[in-house]
């Protein structure tokens, strides 16, 4: 198909990676065919002339190191967001405040008649009624607990076991997947989630745009997918007023359904939680050591390191 390799070495690289998995960098060097607009009408089989292993295998290297710096970002947002809902939300309920499905009114509930003929015919059928959102989320909170070897644990259970059954909120959030934190995060009341909007100095509906947006990458980050060229399936939502955020819109700008947009959130986010960060500086030195990446691929524009989101701090 015209891609020039030493074979040892392709055997060697298809036995650690496999050949799907390689084929998903292989993509990109394939031949399109063109109309007469220039519009990509066909993507052939075989290879652009000159495409060698080792340069796909380059950007099989940026992707993977790409994505531990991306997974490096989301962490410490991750923990931020979930110290930010725990304080807030224990400090208006108390610790044990969400064991009260009344102090999380917005949990996503089925519609009425849906809801009452699905417990109609479980009643029939004598095997109960139908679990709520907020009792499946209560659930999988204590099989975490049940499961978990963390000393702190250990020690609630040895010392307050016998007249508790759940973790207080600031314990069981360390136990929560990502998926029960947004689910949370969902259903706390809206004072709440305006509260660590602001901690952020976001609107809450950005909040929780930026919270969804970076935990499904995170997901494709830690299960290994390709990140670079990827079109992103949750886009994260730019900051609605635009008098007050123009550099959000500034032409050339970053492509809304690519990573690089994602990768400008994290930025943004990281030097409001981190001022002294140094995520910026290990990035661009990667990009420096990958000059043949293409930006366009990345929703990136050209001059993207000099735009005023990316500078210290963010403008």
């Amino acid at each position: 198909r015209g891609l020039t390799a030493n074979r040892a070495e392709l055997i060697e690289r298809l036995r650690v990676v496999s050949y799907y998995r390689l084929s998903g960098y292989l993509y990109p060097y394939r031949v399109r065919i063109h109309d007469a607009a220039g519009k990509v009408i066909k993507v052939e089989d075989n290879f652009l002339p000159g495409t060698d292993l080792p340069t796909v295998w380059r950007r099989c290297n940026f992707d993977r190191r790409f994505r531990i710096l991306l997974l490096d970002a989301i962490e410490r947002i991750e923990v931020a967001v979930r110290s930010r809902f725990v304080y807030h939300f224990t400090l208006a309920h108390g610790p044990f405040g969400h064991l009260d499905r009344r102090n999380l009114p917005d949990f996503e509930e089925h519609g009425a008649w849906r809801y009452l003929m699905r417990n109609l015919r479980l009643l029939v059928t004598l095997r109960g009624r139908e679990r709520t959102n907020y009792t499946q989320w209560r659930q999988k909170l204590r099989r975490e607990k049940s499961r978990s070897s963390q000393e702190f644990v250990k020690k609630f259970r040895k010392t307050y076991g016998d007249c508790h059954e759940d973790l207080p909120l600031w314990m069981a959030c360390e136990l929560m997947t990502c998926e029960s934190l947004l689910q949370f995060a969902y259903g706390v009341p809206d004072a709440i989630r305006k509260a660590v909007a602001a901690d952020f100095g976001f609107s809450d509906e950005q909040l929780m745009s930026w919270t969804k947006a970076v935990f499904t990458l995170r997901n494709s980050c830690a299960h290994h997918a390709r990140v670079w060229d990827r079109t992103v399936g949750v886009k994260p939502a730019l900051p609605g007023n635009k008098n007050k955020f123009p550099q959000w819109r500034t032409k050339p700008g970053f492509d809304t359904e690519r990573i690089g947009l994602l990768m400008t959130v994290c930025h943004v986010w990281l030097c409001k939680i981190t001022p002294t960060t140094q995520w910026r500086t290990r990035l661009f030195a990667l990009f420096d050591e990958y000059p043949e990446i293409p930006l366009s691929d990345m929703g990136l524009p050209p001059a993207w390191r000099a735009h005023s989101l990316w500078q210290i701090p963010p403008a």
